[in-house]
């Protein structure tokens, strides 16, 4: 596959357990769009994630969630594959059946910095970087600055840097926030502040 070929279109995939979305997810995936010209960004949230012993909030909860968040960002679908996969998660597998869905598109998988230093302990991170150009974005608590990784070692990887402020928000911090009775109206998009209240979310700490 030539990369270079002004013709392929430019697929986005933006992985996460969404547990909620907040308005950082969103300003990424506007500046990944905006910065890599994506025709399109599917964001995918985990269904059984691997990697982790504490299961997320249930996935149609996530679901609707990231719906609601990504709802007003143009050319973003909401792609439930990894909800609807049986077993574990892997990214592997769903940058695969997107490569089937756009054969002649170049995917960016959009992550995060401190992802990125973890991918080699990734299911198949070979094939994760053999499918993908890896989309770096920085976070506050990156160990290296923005745009540099000087201990990332990932042979084979094509690696670009979203360049927008790292930013402090996390999903823990705002369930934590919930389960204290604080506001989060300043941290998430208005639609999942509204669905997190009706539906009595976050209410217990973890």
């Amino acid at each position: 596959m030539d990369l270079s070929d002004p013709t392929m279109q430019r697929i986005g995939v933006y992985g996460g357990a969404f547990d909620p979305p907040h308005n950082t997810h969103v300003d990424l995936v506007r500046a990944a769009m905006a910065q890599w010209r994506l025709d399109r960004l599917h964001v995918l949230p985990t269904g059984q994630p691997w990697h982790r012993p504490q299961q997320p909030t249930d996935a149609v909860h996530r679901l609707v969630m990231a719906e609601l968040a990504f709802e007003s960002v143009k050319g973003v679908a909401v792609d439930a594959r990894e909800i609807e996969r049986t077993g574990p998660s892997y990214t592997v597998d769903s940058l695969r059946e997107l490569q089937i869905g756009y054969p002649r598109a170049r995917l960016h998988l959009l992550i995060g910095s401190d992802q990125a230093r973890a991918l080699t302990s990734w299911h198949d991170w070979q094939g994760i970087v053999a499918l993908a150009t890896l989309c770096v974005a920085a976070r506050v608590d990156a160990a290296a600055p923005q745009g540099e990784l000087p201990d990332l070692a990932l042979p084979g990887a094509q690696i670009e840097f979203l360049h927008t402020p790292p930013v402090a928000t996390s999903a823990t911090d705002i369930r934590q926030r919930v389960a204290a009775g604080l506001g989060i109206a300043h941290l998430v998009p208005p639609a999942v502040a509204r669905y997190i209240d009706q539906h009595n979310l976050y209410r217990t700490a973890r």
